[in-house]
């Protein structure tokens, strides 16, 4: 890591989520920016190991174990990066749950609750206690990061696409309310990433089939993206949804069943 004075020079981010996978990559490309970083992850020991990486390699970061559908955990998630670093100037909404597939029928009462708190009331909760913060600086960036399955269904998923959804209901909501104190709030939509170490070949083959640029998206891909918003180069981007998905949710159909299919584009030599 090479670190700079870049973008993010002397801010204070929280990233939920952070110990592995997208929100990590965030951290790490914040840090590069110069920012001062805090991982937070409901396993403890993933988000101090991802903060040890950081300062090995120059940054600056503390690793909080918390579980950020607890509003107890969020009080002391803040309590300590207050304690730490002073103040909050990034909020990265990145923690959630997405592997607990059933079909409608086979639903239950604790199943959609534990959607919606892990992936919904998590943001709201952070946001309560980093709003007052970056009002009084008269600054601040929050980034909620969702899904296509906010505008998009997947079967097996309804809860999972009701927290998306509402979570860019909360980002359009906030904005507007915010706004006046300086504060922007928008919303990250990732496409197909992938962050499963255990994937196989062939499950990636058919995501990479799917997108329109031919291959599918990696944690790395939504770091540059977050620290747009979270810079001054956004500074009059407020209540927006930056989609970074190689262009999945922007097709009819999928390549496979295409009524113009990929081997009918004319070669270019």
């Amino acid at each position: 890591m090479s670190i700079n004075n870049g973008r993010l020079a002397e801010r204070v981010a929280i990233v939920t989520g952070a110990g592995r996978g997208i929100g990590n990559a965030v951290a790490r490309r914040f840090a590069v920016e110069g920012a001062k970083i805090v991982i937070a992850d409901i396993n403890e020991q993933a988000a101090q190991q991802a903060a040890k990486e950081i300062v090995a390699d120059g940054g600056k970061a503390i690793g909080v174990g918390a579980d950020v559908g607890l509003a107890a955990d969020v009080d002391a998630l803040f309590d300590a990066t207050l304690t730490e670093y002073g103040t909050v100037d990034v909020l990265v909404n990145n923690a959630a749950e997405s592997g607990i597939i059933k079909h409608f029928l086979e639903t239950d009462e604790q199943w959609w609750d534990h959607y919606l708190t892990t992936n919904l009331k998590s943001q709201y909760l952070c946001m309560r206690k980093a709003a007052p913060v970056m009002a009084r600086n008269r600054r601040g960036s929050i980034i909620n990061l969702s899904s296509g399955g906010a505008t998009r269904s997947h079967r097996g998923m309804i809860a999972y696409d009701a927290s998306k959804g509402g979570i860019e209901a909360l980002t359009r909501g906030t904005a507007l309310e915010l706004a006046p104190y300086g504060i922007r709030v928008n919303t990250l939509v990732p496409g197909l990433i992938a962050t499963n170490p255990n994937e196989t070949e062939e499950s990636l083959r058919r995501r990479d089939e799917t997108v329109p640029m031919g291959r599918g998206g990696t944690a790395e891909d939504l770091a540059g993206p977050a620290v747009f918003l979270a810079s001054d180069d956004a500074q009059y981007v407020t209540g927006a949804k930056l989609v970074v998905d190689g262009g999945v949710l922007v097709q009819q159909r999928s390549p496979q069943v295409e009524t113009f299919p990929l081997s009918r584009y004319p070669e270019v030599s």
